[in-house]
């Protein structure tokens, strides 16, 4: 059965493309024009993985992506001209998984698009993870730190279990990169320093001497030792 993606944009010729391009790659779409209606639309057809435009006319796209992550788990993806580096952490901090900015590459966001369904299937091989006081349920999406549940977007718990999989080995920027974001992002590593730290800050007790999440100097990161 086809994927179902929900595009909220409020410029027609937007849609439109996003349409075009989506559907030709077997996808199945529902457009929303304001904020109002894509909470409606998300509600009602519960789709595959949302498209969502932060400058919306009624109501400010990052307060739907917060209305929309009090319930719905599922991809989120950021498309708008809203560039700063402010921008792309606050909608990440909030449950975004991915954020584009517009103009942008229809490639590009075909890649984006499959890499967070891709995740979101999760990994059932293995339940959970344990290193010191955190425990990673990969099954659940919940991580625990100190039995205390912490508050991590999608990518984050993606980035998190996929060093967790991997403790003790030296995983490459461009290796992180290409299994969480797509062989497109492979030399986007400033990208991958953003997630990086906003997720040292909720898993370390320290985030300016990580212990957990370790930097290998001009290689990648390590979890644990």
């Amino acid at each position: 059965m086809a994927d179902t993606l929900l595009i909220i944009d409020d410029e027609v010729q937007i849609r439109r493309l996003l349409e075009i391009a989506l559907s030709a790659n077997g996808y199945k779409i529902i457009k929303a024009g304001d904020g109002k209606e894509g909470l409606s639309a998300a509600a009602s057809h519960q789709p595959s993985g949302i498209i969502l435009d932060l400058g919306l006319p009624d109501i400010d796209g990052l307060e739907i992506l917060k209305k929309l992550r009090t319930w719905y788990q599922k991809p989120i993806i950021i498309l708008t001209v809203r560039n700063t580096e402010e921008d792309v952490v606050e909608a990440l901090d909030n449950g975004a998984n991915d954020y584009l900015t517009k103009p942008f590459r229809t490639g590009e966001l075909l890649a984006r698009v499959r890499s967070a369904l891709r995740q979101n299937k999760g990994d059932e091989l293995t339940k959970s993870i344990t290193i010191d006081d955190l425990e990673i349920d990969i099954v659940d999406h919940i991580v625990r730190k100190q039995n205390s549940i912490l508050k991590l977007t999608s990518t984050e718990f993606n980035l998190l279990a996929l060093l967790a999989r991997n403790a003790g080995r030296v995983l490459t920027h461009q290796y992180i990169l290409k299994e969480i974001w797509g062989y497109s992002y492979q030399e986007q590593t400033q990208y991958l320093r953003v997630f990086v730290a906003q997720l040292r800050k909720k898993i370390e007790d320290d985030p300016g001497k990580p212990t957990l999440l370790v930097t290998e100097s001009g290689i990648g990161y390590r979890f644990g030792s």
